[in-house]
C-alpha cells in the first residue's frame, strides 16, 4: 500500500459541523499550551450531554481512566455522498487494495485475489498464490502494495497458512505478472509461531512505514489457553511485528538480542488487531478487537505493553468477568479510546483527499458489529467525536480504503460480499 493511501496524522482536528464537544487532552509535551488545551478538553468533556452510544455497557463496574476515553460526543458531518456497488460477486472479501489507474486488487477469505476494475468488472483469481488453511476467520487476509510498486509491481498479503499441527499466520510477497493475472516469484517471508490447530484471531493487517519497514498485526489465537502467549516474547502470538521488505529483521527492534525474544517483536499485549494504519509523522495507531466491550483504540509506540490479557475493558462473552484482568496496571498502556458496547472493527483508514473537505483528517474504521463505517475526530491524541455512516445498508464493513481519486473504496464481509465507492453526491 502507498503510506499516503493508508495515513493518520499525530495532530487531528474537528472536521464536522456541529460537533457538540471535545473530549481528552494532550498527553505530550510539558507546556503551557497542551496545559490549556488539556483543560478546555475536560471542560468540554463534562458540558458534554450527547454521546453517539447510548447502549448500557457491557461492563458496568469499569470506569474509563480519563475523560473522552469511550463514548464521544456524536459528531454528524452533514456531507452528502453516492454510493456506488461496483460488484457483489466477491465470497467474504478480507481487504480491498487501490491500484495506480484506478483498479482495486480484492482478497477473498477463502484462499482468492481478484482484480476488479474501475468499473466493476471482476477478474478471474490471480494465479502463482500459496495454499491457505480457510476455515472460520482463517485464510486469505490482508494485500498491500510495495512502496516502489509504481516500478517492481511487487506486492504482499498475510494468510494462514496449513503446517504440519495446525496453523499460523504467514506473509508473503510476489510480483503481479504484467497481463495482473497471476504473481511470479512468490515467496513466504514471514512463519509467525506458534503453530496452533484454531480458527480464530489470526490478525492481521500490513502497513508499510515512512521508515520502509512493514509492519505486521497479529491476533493472539483466541482460545483461552492461547491469551498468554500475547505476554511472552518467545511467541509471535498477540503482537505487532517489524520486519524489512525481505522478512530480515531490522538491527533497531525494540528486543533485538535479548535472551528468549523473537527479534520480529514491535509491541505486545495485543488481542486481535484488524487495522493499522500509520500518520504522516511517522506513527503507528491500531484497532483491535476486544471481548464484549473493550475494542480499543490505541497509539502504538516502540516496545510497549498494550495489556492484553492483564489489562483489558469488557467482559467475557459468557458474561462473566475477564479472569485475571484489571483496567489498568502500572506498565501497561492505555487506550487512547475504547468501544463498549464494541463495534467489532476491520480495517482503517485516515482520510487525506480533496473529494470530501469535510470529512478531511477524519479516521474511518469498518464496523462489523454495527455494520457501519464508522468516523471518529480527535485532537490532541484524543477521541473528540464519532459517526456511524451507512448503517441503513446492513453490512459487515470488513476494510475501507482512500483511492487515488480521493474517493473511498469499502468491501463488505458476507457469502455475496460487495465492493463499494464512496463519492460526493453529483
Amino acid at each position: 500500500m502507498h503510506t499516503g493511501q493508508r495515513a493518520l496524522v499525530s495532530t487531528f482536528f474537528l472536521v464536522a459541523a456541529g460537533v457538540a464537544c471535545n473530549r481528552g487532552a494532550d498527553t505530550g509535551a510539558d507546556t503551557t499550551a497542551a496545559g490549556t488545551a488539556a483543560d478546555s478538553a475536560t471542560m468540554a468533556a463534562a458540558a458534554c450531554s450527547t454521546p453517539l452510544e447510548t447502549r448500557s455497557p457491557n461492563a458496568t463496574d469499569q470506569h474509563p481512566a480519563f475523560p473522552g476515553q469511550t463514548r464521544a460526543c456524536a459528531s454528524p458531518s452533514n456531507v452528502a455522498f453516492d454510493v456506488t456497488v461496483l460488484t457483489s460477486a466477491l465470497e467474504h472479501p478480507w481487504a480491498v487494495e487501490p491500484l495506480p489507474g484506478g483498479d482495486l486488487l480484492v482478497t477473498e477469505r477463502p484462499g482468492r485475489m481478484r482484480i476488479v476494475s474501475a468499473t466493476g468488472q471482476v477478474g478471474a483469481p490471480i494465479t502463482g498464490l500459496p495454499r491457505v488453511a480457510a476455515g472460520g476467520q482463517g485464510g486469505m487476509l490482508d494485500v498491500a502494495l510495495s512502496p516502489t510498486f509504481d516500478t517492481d509491481r511487487t506486492i504482499y498479503w498475510s494468510f494462514s497458512e496449513p503446517r504440519q499441527g495446525g496453523n499460523a499466520t504467514s506473509v508473503a510477497r510476489g510480483v503481479l505478472s504484467a497481463d495482473r493475472r497471476g504473481v511470479e516469484q512468490v515467496k513466504v517471508i514471514l512463519q509467525t509461531k506458534p503453530v496452533y490447530d484454531g480458527n480464530k484471531h489470526f490478525g492481521s493487517r500490513l502497513a508499510f512505514g515512512p521508515d520502509g519497514k512493514l509492519y505486521v498485526t497479529l491476533g493472539e489465537r483466541s482460545d483461552t489457553p492461547m491469551r498468554p502467549q500475547a505476554q511472552q516474547l518467545d511467541s509471535h502470538l498477540g503482537k505487532i511485528l517489524r520486519i524489512d521488505p525481505d522478512g530480515t529483521v531490522p538491527d533497531d527492534n525494540p528486543f533485538v538480542g535479548q535472551a528468549n525474544a523473537l527479534p520480529e517483536i514491535w509491541t505486545l499485549g495485543h488481542r486481535n488487531v484488524q487495522a493499522a494504519a500509520f500518520d504522516p509523522q511517522g506513527r503507528l495507531w491500531e484497532v483491535e478487537h476486544g471481548t464484549r466491550g473493550g475494542d480499543e483504540l490505541n497509539l502504538v509506540e516502540k516496545g510497549k505493553n498494550y495489556g492484553w490479557p492483564v489489562t483489558a475493558y469488557g467482559i467475557e462473552y459468557n458474561g462473566k468477568p475477564i479472569a485475571g484482568a484489571v483496567a489498568d496496571r502500572e506498565g501497561m498502556q492505555q487506550p487512547v479510546y475504547y468501544w463498549d458496547p464494541v463495534i467489532a472493527p476491520s480495517g482503517a483508514q485516515f482520510y487525506t483527499g480533496d473529494a470530501f473537505p469535510a470529512w478531511r483528517n477524519s479516521f474511518f474504521i469498518g464496523s462489523m458489529g454495527d455494520r457501519a463505517l464508522v468516523r471518529l475526530t480527535l485532537q490532541n491524541d484524543r477521541v473528540t467525536g464519532e459517526e456511524h455512516l451507512l448503517a441503513d445498508r446492513k453490512q459487515r464493513v470488513r476494510d475501507v480504503r482512500q483511492g487515488p481519486d480521493g474517493a473511498l473504496y469499502i468491501v463488505t464481509d458476507q457469502k455475496a460480499g460487495e465492493l463499494w465507492r464512496i463519492a460526493p453526491r453529483r
